[in-house]
């Protein structure tokens, strides 16, 4: 079992900057692919941005490429997620996950992720 706990999202304006971290507990997830999605009430989890278990390799949506960049820190369990020039269509509730089954793989599919967080909530306001 995985444990995900998001922390760092609030209230912001717009051009402003957010980081995201995401604390993983339980087994060890440093051989596992991890993922930020983000979700708005009424429409479907939506893929952020990925990294691979060594982090050599990433992923992003095309809305925040360039904007937000994933890193993450395996001693100490962490994935993060920084946000630049944020706009208010950023304003999402925003979810770890962790996959492992697609070795070296980032998905963007929800479903091919095995363990989620409970999300944190960030708003963009103009």
């Amino acid at each position: 079992q995985v444990q995900l706990v998001e922390s760092g999202g609030g209230l912001v304006q717009v051009g402003d900057s957010l980081r995201l971290s995401c604390a993983a507990s339980g087994r060890s997830v440093s051989t596992y692919t991890m993922a930020w999605f983000r979700q708005v009430p009424g429409k479907e989890r939506e893929f952020v941005g990925g990294i691979t278990d060594n982090g050599g390799r990433t992923n992003y949506a095309d809305a925040v490429k360039g904007r937000f960049t994933v890193s993450r820190d395996n001693a100490k369990s962490m994935v993060y997620l920084q946000m630049n020039r944020l706009k208010p269509e950023d304003t999402a509730v925003y979810i770890c996950a962790v996959q492992w089954k697609l070795i070296g793989a980032i998905p963007i599919r929800p479903n091919e992720y095995e363990y989620w967080g409970q999300g944190t909530q960030v708003t963009v306001s103009s």
